[in-house]
């Protein structure tokens, strides 16, 4: 069960997978993750990419596809994966069909959760971070128990920059520029499933299992 995700900042991706990733036994990748995890054990592919990282630059779509084809190859992956902030490109979606496509695989499903332009500034508005281990919180729908101290290890809370109101109007802009053409390149591949993020996040959890066939 190969899953990507896709749809706007702030639609509740990375909460999605978390979930679908413990209900169905498959890990969450997303490429933050793998560039920590590769610059943190000091490998071959984490020296490449702590380059472009430290100088502030992106890494290069090349260096990220052999990053997450690597991912790949671990064990925990063996029965399947749910991708997370990759591809963002189209470009980035050609090279992994390839990619996968050289070692006899494919992807499944790929998971599009919808929400309106003023939902997700409002929500993002409302989302808070842990400084020390990155914990997500949200002031109306998960707040921290004591306010502006992490629940998980007593760091500060606070709101990113990007999630300020008129970065991610920006950010959206991007996302539909850049982004936003995924859904057309899966729809016309027959693996694309829409979901209505506005049903709420539990509904979401249903929708997306019931697909997977998980229900």
């Amino acid at each position: 069960m190969k899953i990507v995700m896709l749809g706007a900042p702030g639609v509740g991706k990375g909460t999605q997978a978390k979930r679908i990733s413990e209900k169905f036994g498959i890990p969450h990748i997303s490429t933050g993750d793998i560039f920590r995890a590769n610059i943190k054990e000091n490998t071959e592919l984490g020296k490449k990419a702590k380059t472009y990282i430290d100088q502030g630059l992106l890494v290069p779509d090349e260096l990220t596809l052999e990053l997450v084809m690597d991912r790949f190859m671990q064990d925990d992956a063996e029965n399947g994966y749910i991708l997370d902030g990759f591809p963002r490109t189209i470009p980035q979606a050609e090279a992994l069909d390839e990619a996968l496509r050289n070692t006899e695989d494919d992807l499944d499903f790929a998971v599009n959760i919808v929400l309106p332009d003023e939902e997700i500034i409002s929500r993002m508005a409302g989302r808070r971070v842990c400084i020390t281990c990155g914990g997500t919180y949200n002031v109306d729908f998960r707040p921290t128990k004591k306010e502006g101290v992490c629940d998980a290890c007593g760091g500060e809370v606070i709101l990113r920059e990007d999630d300020k109101p008129e970065t991610v109007k920006k950010r959206l802009d991007v996302y539909r520029e850049q982004t936003q053409p995924l859904i057309q390149f899966y729809e016309k591949a027959g693996i694309l499933h829409n979901i209505d993020g506005l049903i709420g996040m539990e509904k979401v959890t249903e929708k997306i299992a019931g697909i997977l066939g998980g229900e």
